[in-house]
């Protein structure tokens, strides 16, 4: 995984620390200061600049600690596809290796609307896990009419759930995986993956291989943290993830991930 090069360790009393100016967010991402919407969007399409968005949320307590946006030869980047992950000024939720976040997209050329997610980045590794819908929800807003208060009330009621994806992740820690279920899970790892597993030069055992002091042990999620970091390329930031549950006792069946922002 890729380390954030302006991303500073916070403690969680403190998560504000690593928060990125306006000036540095604009030379990192300058979709966000675009000044007008795409030419091919629709009579439709209101044009609320991401800017505009990004302030209301920091007005209400969020602070943006990381940005990107995606770049293509021929695209205007002030159109471009971006991200930007928020935390609260002051997090009262606190994990043993993990900080909880919000996590933003937008585009200004038509392509979708204004996305909220709940996101957890491990500060062991700098990487992302971004909580799929099937285990929390995440909230669509068009661009239709003035959505900047939408965007920040959803952006709270998200922020709400950073209690229950704490509780998660606690219970993953909680369970404690035996040799032949670590194997399986990786084994599910792959097939979700990669459409033929054969085909990606893994083995189930080398995604449960321990690169780091921090990630010894057998509990679910450490072996999550192992396995996507195997699977995930090698240039991507934020990795999708659903873990699910087969039964109350809370034994790992599958994991889902996909890789869905790049870092170039």
């Amino acid at each position: 995984m890729d380390n954030l090069s302006s991303f500073s360790i916070v403690t969680h009393g403190n998560a504000f620390s690593a928060g990125l100016s306006l000036d540095t967010l604009r030379e990192r991402v300058p979709a966000v200061f675009a000044p007008s919407a795409h030419e091919k969007t629709s009579a439709k399409y209101t044009f609320i600049p991401t800017e505009r968005v990004l302030t209301g949320l920091m007005r209400a307590g969020f602070v943006p600690v990381d940005a990107r946006q995606t770049h293509a030869r021929k695209a205007s980047p002030l159109h471009a596809r971006h991200v930007i992950r928020l935390r609260r000024r002051m997090e009262t939720i606190s994990l043993r290796d993990s900080i909880p976040e919000v996590v933003l997209w937008n585009a200004h050329d038509g392509s979708g609307a204004y996305q909220l997610r709940l996101g957890c980045l491990r500060v062991i590794c700098l990487n992302g896990l971004i909580v799929s819908m099937g285990a929390f929800p995440s909230v669509r807003v068009a661009h239709r009419g003035d959505i900047v208060e939408e965007v920040v009330t959803s952006a709270i009621e998200i922020s709400g759930r950073f209690g229950v994806l704490a509780g998660q992740v606690e219970r993953m820690e909680d369970r404690l995986l035996r040799k032949d279920e670590q194997m399986q899970f990786a084994e599910r790892a792959l097939t979700i993956r990669f459409s033929d597993p054969a085909q990606s030069g893994l083995l189930p055992e080398q995604l449960l291989t321990c690169r780091r002091v921090e990630d010894l042990g057998s509990d679910l999620w450490t072996c999550l943290n192992k396995v996507q970091l195997c699977c995930a390329r090698h240039n991507c930031t934020y990795v999708a993830m659903l873990v699910m549950w087969s039964d109350a006792s809370g034994s790992a069946e599958s994991l889902a991930y996909k890789a869905i922002s790049s870092h170039n």
